[in-house]
């Protein structure tokens, strides 16, 4: 069974996951120098992509080159989207992840049958 979800609610995923890496790569930008800077703001969201990219559960949209059970691919999507929220905030932007966990918080509210499912799956 492929899991699918609303249109709206999938665009915003989309935007929540540029976002994210957006944060991660502000992050890196904003809390180092020098060579640290570049290879934080560029490495970090280059190996979150490809975290986020490689392991996912059969039959969720893309494919799988990695296939996990889907409580592990909750708990990657967890930190995945949590640290963005977390490296906001440390990168001095509260208010920004504040935004980014609420929209968060109404994605998986909107995507809860896609939990229930993911939960499910072995």
């Amino acid at each position: 069974m492929v899991m699918h979800m609303h249109p709206m609610n999938a665009a915003l995923r989309f935007f929540l996951e540029l976002a994210a890496l957006v944060a991660m790569g502000y992050w890196g930008w904003t809390q180092h120098v020098g060579v640290a800077r570049w290879l934080w703001a560029l490495g970090l969201p280059l190996v979150a992509s490809a975290v986020w990219a490689v392991f996912r559960i059969p039959g969720d949209p893309g494919t799988p080159v990695v296939p996990v059970p889907g409580l592990v691919r909750l708990l990657v999507e967890i930190v995945f989207f949590g640290g963005a929220v977390w490296l906001l905030a440390q990168a001095g932007r509260p208010t920004w992840a504040l935004v980014l966990a609420i929209l968060l918080v109404a994605h998986y509210l909107l995507a809860y049958r896609r939990i229930v499912w993911m939960l499910q799956q072995r």
